[in-house]
């Protein structure tokens, strides 16, 4: 019983110093984290702003054809390996709701590299 108590509490504790409490293919992973003493001095630990990159300073893999009945995800998978990494294919195309990127069949999506990798046609 203690040793399933010990792996629950090791879940529910924070991050150490310094490690992210998002994994690594997450939009949110490195993003700092800033603390706000309320009036009653209780602390809430908030989430800094992620700024989106520039689509334009994203390196080019290539595009996508849009076709009936796909879904985001399933795209990210395809080009990315990643079915999580649907929010890359957002930033790719200055989406801020992923549906607006599969409303119109025949739409050409980028498919990009992370910001920061080197490569590509846009490098």
């Amino acid at each position: 019983m203690s040793e399933q108590l010990d792996r629950l509490q090791a879940l529910l504790a924070p991050p150490a110093l310094g490690a992210s409490m998002f994994p690594p293919n997450s939009r949110y992973a490195g993003i700092a984290t800033a603390t706000l003493v309320q009036d009653d001095g209780r602390p809430v630990v908030y989430l800094r702003r992620r700024f989106v990159p520039a689509p334009e300073r994203l390196g080019l893999l290539g595009e996508h054809l849009v076709v009936q009945g796909e879904r985001l995800d399933q795209i990210a998978a395809q080009e990315l390996g990643d079915a999580e990494g649907f929010w890359r294919v957002c930033d790719a195309n200055r989406a801020l709701r992923p549906s607006d990127l599969m409303a119109e069949i025949g739409r050409r999506l980028r498919i990009t590299l992370p910001e920061g990798m080197p490569g590509g046609d846009n490098a």
